[in-house]
């Protein structure tokens, strides 16, 4: 690496040589980089090249979940969903106990106990985790993939913004085959509560069972919106509500 003395301070990169800047000095040095053809033939490279696939594998799983369940997620989301997500998925996928190293995968992943518990409870917007924001207990059937929410409070069991008035449920109930990409998804009719001292159960159930051969993915969604003269507005502010992936099986 050589220094760069005299008038005209150069960056950028002639021929082979770049030229940069580090601090407030100019440096030169030949220019970097291995070729792609190296990387995907050097045998040097085969450590590069399983990372590589198995980053590819981990990448389109979270887009197909993404996308299969983008109805609920552009209700409750962050800026960060798709970093978090890959980061959980990678954890899947180093799950995978019957694939060749360069081959894990995090279909293969799910197929384990320890891989399922890295995805449950996973939550869409990491400003409104449903522990956070919900202190009423529920079960889920993983059957039926109903959820239900046994004697809540609203106004004493929710944490939900000043100027909401009405809270909703819904629940979202996906068979997804991470090999091909091929999924079918139910939804739950709306549970809107007012947010008061009254005491209910309310049971949110899907209107069928989804077919496939893949995993099956139970999510709920809490919903705030505001009241006025009878209908109903949803808030602005989209970052108070929840939506968290309760189980996969």
């Amino acid at each position: 690496m050589a220094k760069q003395k005299g008038l005209f301070k150069v960056e950028g990169t002639l021929d082979d040589v770049t030229f940069y800047k580090r601090g407030e000095s100019y440096f030169i040095r030949n220019k970097g980089g291995v070729s792609r053809q190296r990387v995907l033939n050097d045998p040097s490279f085969a450590r590069t090249r399983e990372n590589g696939s198995e980053f590819a594998n981990v990448a389109a799983s979270g887009k197909m979940l993404r996308n299969a369940n983008s109805v609920l997620i552009k209700k409750a989301k962050d800026g960060s969903l798709t970093r978090r997500l890959m980061h959980v998925l990678a954890k899947v996928k180093n799950s995978d106990t019957v694939s060749a190293r360069g081959q894990r995968n995090v279909n293969d992943g799910l197929s384990t106990i320890e891989g399922k518990a890295f995805l449950k409870n996973f939550d869409f917007n990491s400003f409104t985790p449903l522990k956070a924001i919900m202190q009423a207990p529920y079960e889920l059937d993983t059957v039926t993939g109903t959820v239900t929410i046994t004697d809540l409070v609203p106004m004493d069991m929710l944490t939900f913004p000043n100027y909401a008035s009405r809270v909703t449920f819904k629940v979202g109930f996906m068979n997804l085959d991470l090999l091909n990409g091929d999924y079918t998804i139910t939804y739950s009719p709306e549970v809107t509560l007012p947010i008061d001292m009254t005491t209910s159960s309310p049971v949110i159930t899907p209107t069928g069972v989804p077919t496939g051969s893949g995993y099956d993915f139970y999510f709920l969604l809490v919903e705030f919106s505001q009241e006025i003269n009878g209908v109903f507005y949803a808030l602005n502010d989209e970052t108070f509500n929840s939506l968290t992936l309760l189980e996969v099986v």
